[in-house]
């Protein structure tokens, strides 16, 4: 009998110790494929691995907000907040009040607002409904004959009501925005007249450039053109202060002064340089300084300008030579000096009238050799030499 007990409770343990075993065996196979699961979907083999309905703690956290560049953060959000062009404000804001649009021709510098202020309207025109009622193209990379056959004759054919869905009225056409219409071939340009002819009553259309010269007599009679000058020195100042106050940016006057300078009226381009300057010397400096603008933005002193004539006044060639490798080891840029080389001897006070047209001559055949790919060093040494000549022989 006691034989017989111990028989059975040997083989009562033999099948807890298998069962057990068995156990542990589907523990490792389902720890093996956990583990293998977290390395496909993470990549490691260590650490604790994340159920798939547990939220993670940088998804739980307020993301913020990526920055803006702030050329697109302060665009005319309205008509009224367009900078300067005065008639074509006055005529956008009566055809806003009456929902007739004519076919527009915007031309003018780069930076003054023409694309800006062609949104506005439209997105004040439709509301809700702009990203529906607007075709954007940029005709410098769709510029082809294959473009107006197909995205913009399809987009012109479409109908669209009157009414919005909240019941609202809302005008019963469609705009074609095509930037950089300068750039559009001359096939394309009359493959656009003739939908231009056959869309009217469904579809307006604004063509935007630099160079009114280049768009086809037929387009520019059909629409209504619209010259944007460059802007004042006051209100880029204006504007620049009021983004320098919204950005919390300390900046000098004379700094301001630089950055309109080298905008040459191109508001884009000031409040880009504007930014760039922050973004490097706001965090590290007090005040952003008329130096920080200059190392930023690769203007070149004013004292090389003088320096430069100075030289050639004095006539003597090793000083010239000198003063070519200290601007070379300096990395400022030939172009640059030209352009504002230019201005300066226009403007300069102790230059002949013969003088200055030497000079400038000079300028732009350099500058016209540089476009070509000529040597930034030869350049300015011929433009050097030229103006040692102009003084010599006209004292």
């Amino acid at each position: 009998m006691l034989h017989l007990c111990f028989r059975v409770f040997s083989t009562i343990l033999l099948f807890v110790s298998l069962v057990q075993s068995e156990n542990r065996g589907q523990n490792r196979v389902s720890v093996y494929f956990g583990k293998m699961q977290a390395f496909l979907k993470t990549g490691k083999t260590t650490g604790l691995t994340r159920t798939p309905n547990q939220p993670s703690t940088s998804a739980a956290k307020e993301r913020k907000v990526a920055p803006r560049p702030w050329v697109e953060k302060y665009r005319p959000r309205t008509v009224d907040d367009v900078v300067e062009q005065g008639e074509v404000v006055a005529v956008l804001k009566q055809s806003l009040e009456s929902c007739e649009l004519p076919n527009l021709l915007l031309y003018g510098p780069p930076g003054t607002g023409k694309t800006s202020t062609i949104l506005a309207a439209a997105r004040q025109l439709f509301g809700d409904l702009s990203k529906d009622r607007i075709l954007e193209l940029n005709a410098s990379d769709e510029r082809g004959i294959a473009v107006i056959r197909t995205k913009v004759k399809n987009f012109a054919q479409l109908t669209c009501s009157s009414v919005r869905p909240d019941g609202k009225p809302c005008p019963p056409f469609k705009i074609i925005i095509l930037d950089e219409a300068d750039s559009m071939t001359h096939a394309a340009q009359a493959a656009l007249r003739r939908t231009m002819e056959k869309e009217s009553a469904t579809t307006r259309f604004c063509l935007v450039c630099n160079y009114v010269s280049r768009i086809i007599e037929p387009i520019t009679s059909r629409c209504t053109k619209f010259r944007f000058k460059s802007l004042g020195h006051d209100k880029i100042v204006e504007r620049l202060k009021f983004i320098c106050r919204e950005e919390g940016v300390k900046i000098t006057d004379e700094a301001l002064d630089v950055i309109i300078e080298c905008s040459g009226g191109d508001l884009r381009r000031a409040i880009t340089v504007l930014q760039s300057s922050h973004r490097l010397f706001g965090t590290t400096e007090e005040q952003i300084s008329k130096d920080h603008v200059l190392e930023m933005s690769g203007i070149i002193p004013h004292h090389y300008l003088e320096d430069f004539l100075e030289i050639c006044r004095s006539q003597d060639y090793a000083k010239l030579e000198k003063y070519v490798e200290d601007l070379s080891f300096d990395a400022y840029s030939v172009g640059q000096l030209l352009e504002q080389l230019n201005d300066f001897v226009v403007n300069h006070g102790r230059l002949t009238g013969k003088q200055k047209c030497i000079i400038a001559e000079k300028i732009g055949e350099c500058s016209f050799r540089l476009l070509n790919g000529a040597s930034e060093y030869l350049q300015i040494m011929d433009l050097g030499c030229t103006a040692i000549v102009a003084f010599q022989n006209n004292p």
